[in-house]
């Protein structure tokens, strides 16, 4: 059982929105920090929001004011509201616990953000 789904990508245009899901089937969900990553092509992947279990958040320089990390834990799923999309946010998109041991990367949902 793939233990993160992220869903929610897509090609937007310079501007535009998206709203990335993942979903986790790992226990006591609501007890873990829960990440947003991404891996630009022939990029390293790179932490981009973290949301606390206590719903404090910190968010790479690059995204704060643009990007929203929420979660909601009777669903074990974390969400990523993203606006004013720039062509460097292009990306495959993953979330994962950063605090936990021994779990597996999901497949990641791809954003391209171009004209």
């Amino acid at each position: 059982q793939e233990q993160f789904v992220e869903s929610g990508g897509g090609l937007v245009q310079p501007g535009g929105s998206l709203r990335l899901s993942c979903v986790s089937s790992i226990s006591n969900f609501r007890s873990y920090a829960m990440t947003w990553y991404r891996q630009a092509p022939g990029k390293q992947r790179e932490a981009v929001v973290t949301i606390t279990a206590g719903d404090g958040t910190n968010y790479v320089g690059s995204v704060k004011g643009r990007f929203t990390i929420t979660r909601d834990n009777a669903k074990n799923t974390v969400f990523l509201q993203m606006n004013s999309l720039k062509p460097e946010d292009t990306a495959v998109y993953y979330c994962n616990a950063p605090y936990a041991v021994g779990l597996s990367w999901g497949q990641g949902t791809q954003v391209t953000v171009s004209s």
